[in-house]
């Protein structure tokens, strides 16, 4: 198949090749082939898309409908680290919008937008499930409690070193 895969790696189209050739009906199995895709490129582009959706023959509309649909799909690279301020009632009237401006401030990154240093990305929710401890600041699955816009730069200098850590 014969398709611009500009940028994407040809062993890890090969790899997500081999995996979608083990399922018979690749169509009710479209959610695990769209996650192995992601977890092997770390994101799913439109181009990937394409391919995936050229490999299970179905539209490439649906592949992409599916990846927008779900929010564990992302279209775009993705930090280390996936900053969730929440903005529900209970935590924007306790002060998060001040949070989530730190954080964009501090990172210098626009909402959804990923650091210079290629670790974060900061976005809103609506709703953690934590309206006791609001604010609530969510880091990949980390929960922080009674954050306040001050603790923003502990927290990310937290997780810098842990990213440190990791590569050493």
């Amino acid at each position: 198949m014969k398709l611009k895969t500009i940028g994407l790696d040809n062993a890890l189209l090969k790899s997500l090749k081999d995996y979608i050739d083990t399922f018979e009906n690749k169509e009710n199995n479209i959610i695990s082939i769209l996650h192995y895709a992601q977890d092997i490129f770390g994101y799913l582009p439109p181009e990937l898309q394409v391919y995936i959706a050229r490999l299970t023959n179905l539209p490439a509309s649906r592949i992409n409908g599916i990846v927008t649909f779900y929010s564990f799909f992302n279209e775009r690279k993705m930090g280390k680290f996936k900053v969730d301020v929440c903005l529900g009632t209970a935590c924007f009237v306790k002060g998060s919008q001040e949070i989530m401006d730190a954080f964009r401030q501090e990172l210098k990154v626009d909402l959804d937008g990923l650091s210079e240093d290629g670790l974060f990305n900061v976005n809103s929710i609506r709703c953690v499930g934590a309206c006791g401890i609001g604010p609530v600041v969510r880091v990949n699955n980390k929960i922080y409690g009674h954050v306040k816009a001050e603790d923003v730069k502990e927290i990310i200098k937290t997780h810098r070193q842990e990213a440190k850590e990791e590569e050493s």
